[in-house]
């Protein structure tokens, strides 16, 4: 693979460690991943367990990732590594430090525990290094020194980086890959399906085939009137990516913050729980609630919750209900929730999930004090409690204080507390 480009031009590059968590527990117990059969689940979460990763050697089988056990066709042999997120997040963030051996941290976009966004450019010059040569180096720097395999893409501009690893690189032997607007326009204009697309999900690829358009060649020639009514301002992206076109930089992702409209929390319980049992799950999640507005100092004028069943055998539950007053007072927010859960919750039937929602958020610096309050609480003696609350738990651990409820035989809070990303921790 030749690469003739100017070095003054931008380049980007993006890299995903191939079956990250599969591989690092193959790394861990000495196996190649190309030719372990290897799923991380947790078997005590039976059958219907999702498996976190595959090896390569699996996914070479035809099983795919985020597939469940039972998925797995019975004639292919396996073993199973339990989740160990701790071990994982050590690795990813020692990769990141190997990574600061040759760009700036300025430079650097984590994208995911296994995914990171470069930006190229100023480097070039540095090194004397064409884009393609900068990332296979730094690509055999993180297999030199942990053993985990890569697939990169390089583009002139973030998506087509992004394409250029996830469909081009993929494919051939080296796993590295290049895209450009002209190269893009000619190899992936018709390609299919669209869902392979950053961006574009199964619901907007349904919208664009009732419009008559199956991939980006259709897109790019379509009228950008007819877009614009189906998809409204989104349609500005969906043009300007189906000509390989990206305005986002580096700078711009380092600068982007999330406008919040809320902070949600959501369950799938152990087991099947009863009415009574579930409220003590809800108490702890509506305090989970409460310390994220006054960590992130924002009120909420309305609260939402969903409570869904076993085997289906009631439909979904709650409700959203609007606040006299913005707050972030677990003992108004409690109150709450606890009386749209007494009011709307089937008593008799068998609870497996909890959902919860702190919504219309605002900033407690913008917020004018009311006297004439609509709670009888001293929601500023509250704030105080949940943010001495806060700085415990970020000194000592989550579990270091808890509520009384908590220690009931149903809480899930302290079993929550130690996992990460709803999974084991690991030791």
């Amino acid at each position: 693979m030749k690469d003739t480009r100017a070095a003054q031009e931008s380049f980007y590059a993006c890299i995903d460690l191939k079956s990250f968590y599969a591989s690092v527990e193959c790394v861990e117990q000495g196996l190649d991943p190309f030719k372990a059969p290897l799923v991380v689940t947790d078997p005590e979460r039976g059958r219907g367990a999702i498996c976190l990763a595959v090896s390569p050697a699996l996914k070479a089988l035809g099983v795919r990732n985020r597939c469940r056990l039972f998925e797995i066709p019975n004639g292919i042999k396996y073993q199973i590594a339990v989740p160990r997120m701790k071990l994982y997040m050590e690795y990813s963030a020692a990769i990141y430090k190997s990574y600061l051996k040759l760009l700036s941290p300025e430079d650097i976009y984590v994208y995911s525990v296994d995914e990171c966004f470069f930006a190229l450019s100023p480097y070039l010059l540095l090194y004397k290094q064409s884009p393609l040569d900068l990332v296979r180096r730094l690509v055999q720097g993180v297999f030199t020194q942990f053993g985990i395999c890569a697939t990169a893409g390089i583009g002139t501009n973030l998506f087509l980086a992004k394409i250029a690893m996830d469909i081009v690189a993929k494919h051939n032997e080296e796993h590295l890959a290049f895209l450009d607007e002209a190269l893009f326009q000619k190899h992936m204009w018709h390609h299919r399906p669209l869902t392979d697309f950053w961006n574009i999900g199964k619901g907007i690829a349904k919208r664009l085939a009732r419009k008559g358009m199956y991939d980006l060649y259709d897109v790019a020639h379509a009228k950008p009137e007819q877009l614009y009514r189906e998809f409204g301002i989104n349609a500005e992206f969906l043009i300007d990516h189906a000509w390989g076109r990206e305005s986002c930089t580096m700078a711009d992702l380092k600068h982007y913050r999330a406008k919040s409209h809320s902070i949600s929390n959501s369950q799938i319980l152990f087991e099947d729980y009863a009415f009574e049992d579930a409220a003590i799950v809800l108490v702890e999640m509506v305090e989970f609630l409460c310390l994220k507005l006054v960590e992130t100092q924002m009120l909420c004028n309305s609260f939402s919750l969903s409570i869904r069943y076993s085997k289906d055998c009631q439909l979904p539950t709650g409700g959203s209900r609007h606040l006299p007053q913005a707050t972030d007072s677990f003992e108004v927010l409690e109150e709450y929730f606890l009386q749209l859960f007494w009011e709307t919750t089937w008593r008799n039937a068998p609870i497996r999930q909890i959902c919860v929602s702190a919504n219309d958020l605002l900033w407690l610096g913008r917020v004018e004090q009311n006297l004439f309050t609509a709670y009888t609480v001293d929601e500023q003696r509250d704030r105080d409690r949940q943010q001495v609350l806060l700085d415990v738990k970020k000194k000592y651990g989550k579990n270091a204080i808890l509520r009384g409820i908590s220690y009931r035989d149903k809480a899930t809070a302290r079993v929550r507390n130690t996992l990460i990303g709803g999974h084991k921790g690991g030791e």
